[in-house]
Formats: C-alpha cells, structure tokens, sequence
C-alpha cells in the first residue's frame, strides 16, 4: 500500500527492523551513513536496496533534514554498492520511489540498485 511521504518516521516500518537486526536481511555493504542488502522479491538479475541509516521517510525528507555528512555518505554508499556488484560499465539503474504517485511502500528512504540484464523502459509505456 503506497504511504504518505509527508508523515512523520513510523519506527516499525519493516526497514527500520532490519536495521535493528529484529529481521535478517542478506548484508551487501554497510557504513556509518547506510546499509545495502539484497530485496527479498527481486525485480532484475541484480536487486540490491540501499537505505540510509538515518530516520528519513523517502528522499524528499532526507534532502530537507539530513546533514551534507549523512547525503554524502549515502550518495557514496550507493555509488560503492554499484561498483561492488560490477555494474558500472554495463549499465544499472537506481530508483526512489516517493509517495503514493510514486508507488513508495515502506516509509523509509531506499533506493533500488538493477541490473545485470538490460532492463528496458524507464517506465510503462502509456
């Protein structure tokens, strides 16, 4: 169900848990400023989610709130995950969804990193 980017953090969202180890995920990469790991219902041959550390509810709430350490820690972060799984020079995509319109379903910031096939149009055709 897409969420409403506008609320405040909900503490028992399902990515919050995995960072408080309350549910296993399999861990790509982890710094001070984020946390990578594998999405359970992957989309492409690779499907690696990177959520920041911090509270932030989707990406409009993290360019607001967050300090330039923490944005540029997760910029990195994302980028490294990238290099990490081989994709720079085929080809990846990354994708935020925020809000309702968006189709965000947990309220919290991630971003989708796919690849390692061709991953065709950037959205539905109409």
């Amino acid at each position: 169900m897409p969420i409403d980017p506008t609320q405040p953090y909900d503490d028992a969202n399902i990515f919050a848990k995995i960072l408080r180890g309350e549910i296993p995920s399999k861990t790509v990469y982890e710094d001070d400023w984020a946390f990578a790991f594998e999405d359970i219902n992957p989309q492409a041959e690779v499907h690696t989610l990177v959520i920041p550390k911090g509270r932030y509810v989707s990406w409009d709430d993290f360019s607001a709130k967050a300090s330039d350490a923490e944005i540029a820690g997760f910029v990195r972060a994302v980028g490294k995950v990238a290099r990490m799984k081989g994709l720079v020079e085929p080809g990846y995509r990354l994708l935020a969804n925020i809000g309702a319109h968006g189709g965000q379903e947990v309220p919290h910031l991630h971003v989708h990193i796919f690849g390692g096939e061709p991953l065709g149009p950037m959205i539905a055709r109409r």
